[in-house]
């Protein structure tokens, strides 16, 4: 019997699985790890120790014996400058929840031209754009700069060290802007030029393709077999997104992690303000994106907040809280705000707070804030023909049907929501041809349906959650700063 093994390098984890090529998982191995926030609005790892460090772990736990191919995907778009031995010369910069590039992003604008960038690029420059952030690394290094240094965002990085090719799949590429044209599909080597004159750039693959093998000390490190086909890989989201089918347009991916993700599916590449659209997963596919700053990642501060009790007993609490929170609204920019608000110096807020509240009102407050923020997001994407949940925030029902309530629509639930290291099996197998290029693992598990019956006390919260933001905008950039 031949293996496939998925590899995700996530924010608070290294998870691997290893699979059948009909789907069935059979072992699993998993790494903790965080990133470090040694400043506000900075976000960073280390590649050496949390990306290849923990992928080496995870990948000698598993056994690799008939194993015929290997794909990592990870979070991103980050980006880590090392020279040609894959030495970093410094912490690796995460994506859009880093915000340090705010002064690069308004210089790369004014130079080319927002719209400009918006119709070639697919979106406005953000916290989220790679660009901003390597010329960022260039004003922090001056004339230390290295223009002709490799760079890599974070499953690019363990390719390399496996492989040691320098690659990078469309759809990441496609999040390095303004560097990337949306429509060609290929570098805009012209305005690479005009930013950052000189800089080196990976060569360009598709999620699928194989890049390369296992080279000799990579396999002495990992115990994969000298020789394993490598198969390029993607950001963690859309290697999620297609673990669960979602392929086609009109489908969408909603994503319940330590951020909340959406990921869907184009007929044809459009420029939508105030979202993302990018390159997808299989060749020449196109998909719209969105993502909030932090989701998960509140509940962890929760739950460390109140003394590390077991999240179990918070969810009871939480569940026993009736909607609405009893009059408790929070607002989630904890790490400022990606779509739509765009405000890196947006700050969590929690409104309403009597004696009477207690922990579950405040996770119940959460989730309810989070999923306003959901509204928010879908009511820019227009209708979507389905709605897949995914990822660890859809285990216990509460989180999701809370969202389903918010925002009145139906989710689909998988069976299997391991997550995008899952997906990175599945590119793996097609990659080299081990199964067809249109096989789909995901079984559904269960719908999840609006509850009429909290309905107008939905319509109540959400539109105190909108008028919260702007009301208390000013005061918050005058703390945050």
């Amino acid at each position: 019997m031949s293996f496939v093994i998925g590899v995700d390098i996530g924010t608070g984890s290294t998870k691997a699985v290893r699979c059948t090529l009909d789907g069935e998982v059979v072992a699993v191995a998993r790494r903790d790890h965080a990133p470090s926030l040694p400043r506000p609005g900075w976000a960073e790892m280390d590649p050496e120790r949390d990306w290849w460090g923990d992928v080496v772990e995870v990948l000698a736990e598993l056994d690799s014996t008939d194993v015929v191919a290997v794909c990592v995907s990870g979070l991103g778009p980050c980006v880590v400058q090392t020279d040609v031995d894959l030495r970093p010369r410094r912490p690796a910069i995460l994506y859009g929840v880093d915000t340090r590039s705010t002064r690069e992003i308004a210089e790369i604008t004014e130079q080319l031209g927002a719209g400009a960038i918006l119709e070639r690029c697919g979106k406005d420059l953000s916290s989220q754009a790679i660009g901003p952030k390597l010329a960022w690394l260039k004003r922090d290094a001056g004339e230390a700069w290295r223009p002709q240094d490799r760079w890599f965002s974070a499953h690019t990085y363990v390719v390399a060290q496996l492989t040691g090719e320098w690659v990078l799949d469309h759809h990441t590429a496609s999040q390095c802007d303004p560097f990337y044209d949306i429509h060609r599909q290929d570098w805009a080597t012209d305005w690479v030029e005009q930013v950052l004159p000189g800089l080196a750039l990976p060569r360009l693959v598709w999620p699928s393709e194989q890049v390369g093998t296992v080279r000799r000390d990579a396999a002495a490190q990992t115990g994969l077999a000298e020789g394993t086909p490598v198969v390029a890989g993607t950001v963690d989201a859309w290697a999620e997104a297609f673990s669960v089918g979602v392929r086609h347009p009109g489908d969408l991916m909603l994503m319940y992690g330590s951020t909340m993700f959406f990921v869907q599916v184009l007929a044809t590449p459009t420029s939508v303000r105030g979202l993302w659209t990018t390159s997808g997963v299989e060749r020449g596919s196109h998909t719209l994106a969105a993502g909030m700053a932090t989701s998960g990642t509140v509940t962890t501060w929760l739950q460390d907040l109140t003394g590390g009790v077991p999240f179990e007993t918070l969810l009871r609490e939480a569940a026993a809280v009736p909607a609405g929170s009893e009059g408790l609204v929070l607002l989630p920019y904890f790490s400022g705000e990606r779509t739509p608000v765009y405000d890196p110096l947006a700050r969590g807020v929690i409104a309403g707070l009597t004696l009477r509240h207690g922990r579950g009102h405040l996770l119940r407050a959460t989730y309810e804030g989070i999923a306003c923020g959901v509204r928010q997001i879908l009511d820019v994407f227009g209708p979507a023909e389905r709605i897949v949940a995914v990822g660890g925030g859809t285990q216990g029902g509460l989180w999701t049907q809370i969202v389903s309530d918010v925002a009145g629509v139906r989710q689909v639930v998988p069976q299997q929501t391991i997550g995008a290291s899952y997906g990175g099996a599945l590119l793996a197998a097609i990659g080299v041809g081990a199964v067809p290029p249109d096989t789909d693992w995901t079984r559904p598990d269960h719908v999840a349906v609006p509850d009429p019956a909290t309905a107008a006390t939905y319509r109540t919260l959400f539109e105190t959650y909108t008028e919260l933001y702007p009301a208390t905008r000013d005061l918050i950039h005058r703390i945050a700063q």
